[in-house]
């Protein structure tokens, strides 16, 4: 298997290439195609691998165990609406102190209008403890379906939020990839720049020669110092857009790249030809998949908003204890139990108004899975186009570097006959170093569409990459909480 941009993050001391017309076996040049070709340099002894990589983003990445998180959290959904039909047992209590003042009239039995009849006043005072305790369960019996079509929901609805994590994962595994090789690329490519910077130093140093000999003009020498300048700005460029790569790739794997290996395509692992790619892209993609899901969750929306005009059937018992509420020393000690039945009859029209907001988002959510449909097709030819595109480019780029070396051989041979100008020395080097970085971009450019490809058809995946033995499983915490009748400790799901 061809391995690409095998380089170490490692300093490398490259000496000046010489521009003695026979010396053109450039030093730089061996170290980086020699190695993307997978002959003459072996991997590190010690180093980091794209599997390394891979495997580092899919445990510490922040985004994916936020979204494994979130993922839980919908998991809660489920024994959520399982409680619509499980018993409530609530208890009620009152403490307080109060005082009591009780006054009765009385008056003698004498005969009536007696001027001498007296009237005697009867007065009661004291101070209690008032209290209070009761016990009230509810158990409902019908909810019009309410609780069944709401855990259905809750159901799809984590099954769509699991596909979302498939892809979130399948979004990390394709951003670390395309940074391991982007931080191969820039490094590679700083190292012919580096090597542009001393080759041009030289050419400059030897034009001097010639123009102090009296062989060139000073225009000769301009156009070398003009280059050098340009050479040392496009080696500055390619040293900031390699800091920017090594920041990327930690922000993914949560570690700075070391030595890093030579990486391969995924070729054992892609589809034969587009028609089969975009048959197994429409059927197994982590979005296609969850719009799936979400319309089957508006479904069961709608059953659960229509069940709200069903009636409602629930038991209720309750046993309570009173103390010194009404008068002093009085005590009630009671029970009952019944049945609660409630039938809507009008709201005002918001359920009807819900039903049909419901039923136009679930007509929007069927849309939605088809736009998926089209979207994935299309990403899909894409991939497939830019992975062929990449083989074709590292044929041409391979072919341009051979004859860009001869033609810069041969310009020099034919300047030292005064053929030829410095200027056209210089735009043979520039040609030969663009083809070189045309070569190393092409390579990356093969790498990372082939997880592109992968990621297309919904297949990009640690398991399928074979580079982790520690998989997250969705399930495992669905199942712990799925028929939880209490508590608060959650779980990492792992």
């Amino acid at each position: 298997m061809t391995k690409f941009l095998q380089i170490s993050l490692a300093p490398i001391s490259l000496a000046p290439i010489s521009l003695a017309p026979i010396s053109l076996a450039p030093i730089l040049l061996a170290l980086v195609l020699l190695a993307m070709n997978g002959v003459g340099f072996a991997p590190p002894a010690i180093g980091e691998t794209l599997g390394d990589a891979l495997r580092n983003a899919y445990s510490n990445n922040p985004s994916l165990n936020s979204g494994r998180a979130n993922l839980r959290a919908v998991d809660e959904g489920v024994p959520i609406a399982r409680a619509g039909m499980r018993p409530r047992v609530s208890v009620n209590s009152y403490l307080g102190a109060q005082q009591n003042r009780f006054v009765q009239r009385q008056e003698d039995l004498g005969i009536p209008d007696d001027p001498n009849r007296t009237t005697v006043w009867n007065l009661q005072e004291g101070r209690s403890v008032a209290r209070s305790a009761g016990v009230t369960i509810e158990q409902p019996i019908f909810d019009g379906f309410k609780a069944k079509n709401t855990m259905s929901a809750a159901e799809s609805a984590v099954f769509a939020e699991r596909q979302r994590l498939r892809f979130l994962e399948q979004k990390v595994l394709f951003d670390t990839a395309a940074a391991y090789m982007n931080v191969l690329r820039d490094t590679a490519a700083l190292k012919l720049q580096e090597n542009n910077v001393s080759v041009l130093t030289e050419q400059l140093r030897q034009t001097k020669e010639r123009f102090e000999a009296g062989q060139i003009t000073l225009t000769d020498t301009a156009q070398a110092q003009s280059r050098l300048a340009g050479g040392q700005a496009q080696e500055s460029a390619s040293r900031a857009m390699l800091e920017a790569s090594i920041g990327v790739f930690r922000q993914l794997v949560g570690q700075l790249p070391k030595k890093l290996a030579a990486a391969a395509p995924l070729d054992k692992l892609l589809p034969r030809t587009l028609d089969e790619a975009e048959r197994i892209a429409v059927s197994e993609h982590p979005m296609i998949l969850a719009a799936l899901h979400d319309a089957d969750a508006s479904d069961f929306d709608i059953k659960s908003i229509e069940s709200d005009f069903l009636p409602k059937l629930s038991i209720v018992a309750d046993v309570f204890t009173q103390t010194n509420i009404n008068t002093i020393y009085d005590r009630n000690i009671a029970g009952m139990i019944g049945g609660r039945l409630n039938i809507p009859l009008y709201d005002g029209g918001s359920t009807s108004a819900q039903l049909r907001q419901a039923k136009e988002i679930a007509g929007k959510k069927k849309l939605d899975a088809d736009v998926a449909r089209a979207e994935i097709a299309s990403l899909t030819r894409a991939t497939w186009a830019n992975l062929q595109s990449a083989k074709t480019r590292i044929g041409t780029a391979q072919t341009q570097i051979a004859a860009a070396e001869r033609a810069l051989y041969g310009v020099r041979e034919e300047a030292k006959a005064g053929l030829r100008t410095t200027l056209e020395i210089l735009n043979a080097q520039q040609e030969l170093l663009n083809a070189r970085i045309a070569l190393i971009v092409a390579q990356r450019e093969r790498v990372v569409a082939s997880y592109g490809l992968m990621a297309s058809i919904g297949r990009l995946s640690i398991e399928n990459l074979g580079v982790a033995s520690d998989y997250y499983e969705p399930t495992h915490h669905f199942n712990q909480v799925k028929d939880s009748w209490g508590g608060g400790a959650t779980s990492t799901g792992r």
